[in-house]
């Protein structure tokens, strides 16, 4: 991989579609390497416009403007950072030649909403995962959950959610049948762009969660491999990521089922760069949960406890580099939220956050803040997870907002 001198004629570009916190740590990650970035999101001073080289806002669901940038700015390789993007418009990018999609045109397309990507892991795949089905009504959703025609239905209780969003809008655990109608008006206004459908999944008796971080690279030899960071462990409420740990301990037999399940689903995807694969595990028995062909919220963990994180290993992947995926240190994040509806939110505190042993803190600097939107992550080590995760709650608790 040759990397020219940014803001030259030689300059290797790269195209973020999504500049939040995850893709500002990849675009600092690609700059550390002499790339010339340029960030992309649908609302100003995104965290990653910060830093790039150059930032735009653009609706990038709308194919002409999606298009249009791209022919202005004519990056080498675009990646995607979120799910609400026109895909067409990318695979018709690809396909003239404008720009190649990170991984590929087709992961971004399946994994960009959940019927895609569940049903080519279930079905195509043949992967375990909780019992689920898809409906276009609130009437076709109680039917799914009812059974009908002699079928046994999901039942209760289970989850509804949109088939695409992120960071657990739009998602409700039902238990009874007078919640059906809200949990379906929720999803269909929670999600990043309304499809008609949603999603109702059976839940599953598991013991844990985890996401386990798998890049596709080129080995020494230039050829794609599959490589596993150790696995993390997490607690999501809401369906959003709050506190997320590494490593997760597993017994012999659950991780190398679960390094199975994530090498099919990425290996069917293709192309190269990390993917958060998100598993639920009971003793050695392991279901498929979800995919993403990025770096994944939990996996922020490892700006600590690894020796190159989840967004260094990204940017090595899609550049054709080496990677490593070792582990330093036993690590854990908690989440920092506004707490405050505010668009001039204020930090305290972070004197006695940081006098916490084996701390830091990341302050994503979104420009709007809400009472449970993300701005900010703990990072803590310890001599195990249990002090790691202890650190990280008492850094997160420690910094103050206010409007």
């Amino acid at each position: 991989m040759q990397i020219g001198t940014p803001l030259s004629a030689t300059a290797t570009k790269v195209m973020l579609l999504g500049s939040g916190e995850l893709g500002k740590e990849v675009i600092i990650a690609l700059q550390r390497l002499g790339v010339e970035v340029i960030a992309v999101d649908r609302y100003e001073n995104a965290p990653g416009h910060q830093v790039a080289h150059r930032a735009y806002t653009i609706d990038m669901t709308d194919a002409a403007a999606l298009k249009a940038l791209v022919a202005k700015e004519k990056p080498h390789l675009i990646v995607p950072e979120i799910e609400a993007l026109n895909t067409d418009a990318l695979a018709e990018i690809e396909r003239e030649g404008l720009a190649i999609v990170i991984p590929t045109v087709k992961a971004v397309q399946l994994t960009m909403n959940r019927e895609g990507i569940r049903r080519l892991a279930a079905e195509a795949l043949k992967l375990p995962t909780s019992p689920y089905a898809f409906a276009h009504s609130c009437d076709a959703l109680q039917a799914a959950i009812d059974g009908k025609n002699g079928d046994a239905g999901i039942g209760y209780p289970c989850f509804i959610k949109p088939t695409m969003s992120s960071s657990g809008k739009g998602q409700s655990r039902v238990t009874e049948k007078s919640q059906v109608q809200a949990a379906w008006d929720y999803a269909a206004t929670g999600g990043r762009v309304n499809q008609g459908v949603v999603i109702v999944e059976g839940q599953i008796d598991f013991d844990y969660e985890i996401t386990l971080l798998t890049v596709r690279a080129k080995n020494v030899a230039g050829e794609i491999q599959t490589y596993f960071c150790e696995p993390i462990g997490h607690v999501q409420k809401s369906g959003d990521y709050v506190e997320s740990w590494q490593p997760q301990v597993m017994t012999p037999n659950a991780l190398k089922a679960a390094q199975h399940v994530a090498k099919t689903i990425t290996d069917a995807l293709g192309g190269v760069g990390l993917f958060g694969v998100e598993l639920f595990v009971k003793g050695d028995q392991v279901w498929f949960s979800e995919v993403s062909p990025r770096p994944h919220d939990t996996g922020m963990v490892t700006m600590c406890s690894q020796r190159l994180s989840e967004f260094e290993l990204h940017a090595r992947a899609i550049l054709g580099l080496p990677v490593d995926v070792s582990m330093t240190n036993a690590g854990a994040s908690a989440v920092i939220y506004g707490g405050a509806e505010s668009n001039n939110l204020k930090y305290d505190g972070l004197e006695a956050a940081l006098a916490v042993p084996c701390s830091d803190v990341r302050l994503f600097g979104k420009p709007q803040s809400f009472v449970k939107r993300r701005m900010g992550v703990a990072l803590a080590t310890g001599k195990d997870t249990d002090e790691a995760r202890s650190r990280a709650k008492l850094v997160a608790s420690l910094v103050k907002t206010s409007d």
